[in-house]
């Protein structure tokens, strides 16, 4: 564990952040064990018919505690005399602070069902040697499981070192490429670029069978980390009957493809650009292509993050993006837990926490309910928030598969029909 010595408050209005992390930081020390029932006195009854005595719910006991060391960026040393948070390192406390207690309100639950667990937390500082050298602390070793680090720069710098023992190292939150990092005891939850292609290529063949898919770039390299799966798939599912065109799209001029549209059929495009500047002229395009042609447009997941692509555009080009998670307060399930992480922590959860409830639900049941946590691959999980169907794969470990599709519909993000 990590420490920070003589800590100070704050003078922003993020002080009681830090009050509620050093407590967190207490707490996560000490086993948390199945809790004692307290039994009320009973009330003087009047006579009854004997009924045969029904046996009590046996709750399931854990033979042992299970030890679960997570790492996370709390940036405590900024707490120290002389130190500052800044824009940058507050958001990663704060995140790490929602996913943490999102997580460990997951072990509260299981543990109220008789399970027992030690969960240790540690800071790795938001730096790549404090990472590195977390790699050889005994008691992160000595744990059942570890979860952390989240960025991948240091989840490869702790990686490297912690290959030897064989204990699982879950990725929690990006959904950077295992192959980048090589270790097969990593576990990826945030599913990588690759599958959001295949699953938008698997879409596309399922619910439009196109003779075409028009594939507009901008021309910038990275776009093919995209495009290169999602055409190796559409040609897989298609049986090589679907015609992909890729066309470098200048200044958003699509005339040249004008001649090859259908004017009865429904016309996909995919744009896999991140690009600001060149997603707002081609999409402006595309719109007004539409009033001529039937138009379905197919974009890159972190489109959802950008808040200069405005709903109403994307609706009328009946835009899809793949996500892996989709929180819709009004379920049932999400509404149970808002509830429960209030009572808690007194404050709003967010999609962060809800990632972390999820992951302590799985792996924490993987680990006491006598599950080889080692199957990954033959324990599907569907929580409140995400889906996990993990694939197992030689020299980089496991890596979840799920998408959803979303739809702009009627100026909302939707789960697609």
């Amino acid at each position: 564990m990590t420490s920070a010595r003589n800590r100070l408050l704050l003078s922003s209005g993020n002080r009681w952040l830090f009050f509620i992390g050093i407590a967190l930081l207490a707490a996560a020390c000490s086993p948390r064990l199945r809790p004692v029932t307290t039994v009320a006195p009973k009330k003087e009854q009047p006579p009854v018919v004997k009924k045969e005595q029904e046996k009590p719910e046996t709750k399931p006991v854990s033979a042992k505690t299970a030890s679960i060391a997570m790492l996370l960026p709390m940036e405590l040393d900024n707490l120290n005399p002389g130190g500052a948070y800044n824009s940058t390192t507050l958001s990663h406390a704060n995140l790490s602070l929602d996913f943490y207690q999102g997580f460990k309100l997951a072990l509260d639950t299981l543990a109220e069902r008789g399970y027992n667990f030690k969960l240790q937390l540690f800071d790795t500082k938001d730096q790549v040697p404090e990472a590195q050298s977390l790699g050889y602390n005994a008691a992160i070793r000595s744990s059942n499981l570890v979860v952390g680090p989240i960025f991948p720069e240091d989840m490869h710098a702790f990686a490297d070192i912690l290959s030897g023992p064989p204990k699982l190292i879950v990725s929690p939150l990006s959904p950077a490429s295992p192959s980048n990092i090589k270790n097969p005891n990593l576990v990826t939850v945030a599913t990588p670029l690759v599958y959001h292609a295949k699953g938008a290529a698997d879409y596309i063949n399922e619910h439009y069978k196109p003779k075409k898919v028009f594939i507009l770039k901008s021309g910038f390299s990275d776009e093919n980390n995209y495009i290169t799966p999602f055409k190796k798939q559409i040609d897989s599912v298609g049986k090589g009957k679907i015609k992909v065109v890729a066309e470098v799209i200048q200044r958003g001029q699509l005339n040249g493809l004008i001649p090859q549209l259908s004017a009865t059929e429904e016309n996909v495009f995919l744009v896999p650009s991140t690009n600001q500047g060149f997603l707002l002229v081609t999409l402006h395009s595309l719109d007004s292509l539409s009033k001529n042609y039937k138009v379905v447009v197919f974009g890159h997941p972190n489109w959802r993050k950008f808040a200069y692509l405005k709903t109403d555009l994307l609706s009328d080009l009946k835009t899809h993006i793949t996500s892996t998670s989709h929180v819709d307060w009004k379920d049932a399930a999400i509404a149970a837990f808002a509830r429960d992480y209030r009572r808690a922590y007194r404050t709003e959860p967010n999609y962060y926490a809800i990632m972390g409830y999820d992951e302590g639900m799985y792996f924490g049941g993987l680990l006491t309910g006598g599950t080889d946590i080692k199957t990954l691959d033959k324990a599907d999980f569907t929580g409140i928030l995400n889906k996990y169907h993990f694939i197992k794969r030689p020299g980089v470990g496991w890596i979840n598969t799920h998408v959803n599709v979303l739809q702009y519909d009627n100026f909302e993000l939707k789960k697609a029909e």
